[in-house]
């Protein structure tokens, strides 16, 4: 293991996402802010509750779990896209780090930009509606396991794009429908039986369960199953990446 190329890496990764923090931190923050002030306390005059929790709560842990992982996503699937399209991916490829080093590099930068995102909107909430949060530890190892998860996906998907447009496709036509198809304003059990079914085979759907869990001690579904899901995802995702950077397919441009 080369621990000094491998932490430099990772400072890279790091860095870069603090060095643009309007870009990459601030917007998460703003846009929850105003999900919080439109969809919260414009609706919660017509939806007082859900599950016995006022509706503005009960749609904080779902935007912190959208801040997580779409963070997450965008900073490995755009650094690495980026050193595809820039031409400088084969070079780090010669550089004294496997396979392993370089995609354990990159999640754990994008993980980190995922929790960052996740706490801050969690801070947000807690100081503007106080937000009370049931499992203060479950709900830190949740982030974790989602920003873990979905920053090797974006790995993934950086990986396979070929360019801008190719990526953003991905994101529009993935992630962006599951994660408002996956709870984050209202519960499943408000849906027909035939929605409620779909819903259980969306991934995001137990992402956004779990930590509204954890944090309310409410959920339409197991944490166990979200649990494992998270679990599930992180060594599929993170498996399928690292064999990916190995075998250097997809790299050149």
């Amino acid at each position: 293991m080369n621990w000094i190329g491998f932490g430099t890496l990772i400072k890279r990764e790091v860095g870069r996402f603090f060095s643009v923090y309007r870009q990459t931190v601030l917007p998460g923050l703003i846009t929850s802010a105003l999900y919080i002030a439109i969809f919260g306390f414009t609706l919660e005059q017509r939806i007082s509750e859900i599950q016995g929790i006022p509706y503005t709560l009960f749609i904080l842990p779902g935007l912190i779990m959208m801040n997580t992982l779409t963070n997450a996503t965008a900073n490995t699937s755009s650094s690495m896209l980026q050193m595809k399209l820039l031409q400088q991916l084969p070079d780090l490829l010669t550089a004294p780090l496997s396979g392993l080093e370089i995609s354990l590099a990159y999640i754990i930068g994008g993980t980190v930009r995922g929790m960052v995102n996740g706490i801050l909107v969690m801070v947000l909430g807690i100081l503007l509606i106080g937000m009370p949060v049931h499992d203060l530890f479950g709900t830190i190892v949740f982030i974790f396991l989602v920003s873990w998860a979905f920053s090797s996906m974006g790995l993934l998907l950086g990986q396979l794009s070929d360019s801008w447009d190719q990526l953003s496709m991905m994101q529009n036509f993935f992630l962006t429908p599951l994660s408002f198809l996956g709870g984050i304003f209202y519960s499943i059990t408000m849906l027909p039986d035939w929605a409620q079914t779909l819903s259980y085979i969306n991934p995001i759907y137990y992402m956004i369960n779990g930590i509204r869990f954890t944090i309310l001690g409410v959920s339409d579904s197991s944490v166990f199953i979200s649990y494992a899901m998270a679990i599930t995802l992180t060594v599929g995702f993170t498996t399928s990446s690292v064999l990916l950077m190995r075998s250097g397919k997809k790299i050149k441009q």
